[in-house]
């Protein structure tokens, strides 16, 4: 496999954990937040999220890209977090 494959599969996998793992913390620790409902939450945390992965980036395969997916799937994962908490889930 080429190191360009090895970098997408990189970036896909953090995303898809980082979605999880936020969706799922939102969903146990933050029910009881009322600020989690705020529409601003989901881009606070995918921003937050790329920033502290961006020191990550000296290593080889983790890139700019792969920084960007973590906080793209922090961000989904936020909010759709905050969606099943709104509906009772």
């Amino acid at each position: 496999m080429c190191s360009r494959c090895y970098r997408w599969a990189i970036a896909l996998t953090g995303a898809v954990f980082a979605f999880g793992f936020a969706r799922g913390f939102v969903r146990r620790r933050l029910r009881f937040v009322d600020a989690i409902r705020s529409p601003v939450v989901p881009v606070l945390a995918a921003v937050g999220t790329a920033i502290v992965a961006l020191p990550l980036t000296i290593l080889p395969l983790i890139t700019g890209f792969t920084a960007a997916m973590l906080g793209l799937g922090a961000g989904l994962g936020t909010a759709s977090g905050v969606k099943a908490l709104r509906s009772g889930d």
